[in-house]
């Protein structure tokens, strides 16, 4: 089901409602970890919406950390493709993405990347666990992920984009270090920064609709949009739509 929101009164760029240019819709679909079920889900609700609002450019913007935690990573990207291969779509880098890809070449981070979910995206691609259950096998996991991953899955991965702009707006998974220009952000900020952004009451110049963050609702603030609804934990997965001054939002909910 579609819901209207109330933007923050303060939600303003250079004096005016943040807004789009006309014949634009973004579906900006938050942390979906896994949960390919929810993904096709919510998927199928922004394509009945669309046929029954037609628009001349719909685009579709992922805020990353599509794989870990859930049980179908290797699904999920396998959707995303398909997805990105029929319609206009942005795919942003995670966290999570960022860390997988970084252990194809550094066994050493392993270890983190478990702390934050990696088993269950290496039992999506079918990797034994008699294999990375092992943590004396660090290199022998990092070549059997690697030998998994499909070439268009590690295409995929790398061609992640870090930010995306669409009029007032700017995309990104985590946030940005306030009183930092938007195009000097760093990646590391950009996919892994929380607290000294979502403190900050500063004007970005833009504002930033991002994840990372898990929330139950919505969180419309004076200077950015959090979309993370938790989808791995909670079964709710978010899609913010935005046409014009227009905000709406689309949940996908677990039976």
């Amino acid at each position: 089901m579609q819901l209207s929101i109330s933007p923050s009164e303060e939600l303003k760029v250079a004096g005016q409602p943040p807004s789009i240019a006309q014949g634009i819709r973004i579906y900006a679909i938050g942390d979906i970890h896994g949960r390919v079920d929810l993904l096709d889900k919510i998927l199928s609700f922004c394509a009945a919406d669309t046929a029954k609002h037609p628009v001349a450019r719909p685009i579709y913007v992922f805020l990353g950390d599509y794989i870990d935690r859930g049980s179908w990573s290797r699904e999920t990207i396998a959707r995303l493709i398909e997805h990105g291969a029929a319609h206009e779509s942005i795919f942003l880098k995670g966290n999570h993405e960022l860390l997988a890809i970084n252990c194809l070449r550094d066994p050493t981070l392993i270890d983190q990347w478990f702390r934050l979910g990696g088993r269950e995206t290496l039992a999506s691609y079918g990797v034994a666990s008699e294999i990375f259950s092992d943590r004396k096998k660090t290199v022998e996991t990092q070549l059997a992920f690697h030998n998994a991953l499909p070439q268009s899955h590690i295409r995929f991965l790398r061609e992640l984009k870090k930010s995306f702009i669409c009029g007032d707006f700017f995309f990104v998974h985590a946030g940005v270090r306030p009183n930092i220009e938007l195009t000097k952000q760093t990646e590391k900020d950009l996919l892994w920064i929380r607290a000294e952004f979502l403190n900050s009451n500063q004007d970005f110049g833009k504002i930033i609709v991002h994840g990372h963050t898990p929330i139950k609702n919505v969180d419309v603030r004076s200077n950015r949009i959090n979309i993370d609804t938790g989808a791995f934990a909670t079964g709710v997965l978010t899609c913010l739509i935005i046409e014009g001054e227009r905000l709406a939002v689309l949940s996908a909910s677990a039976d």
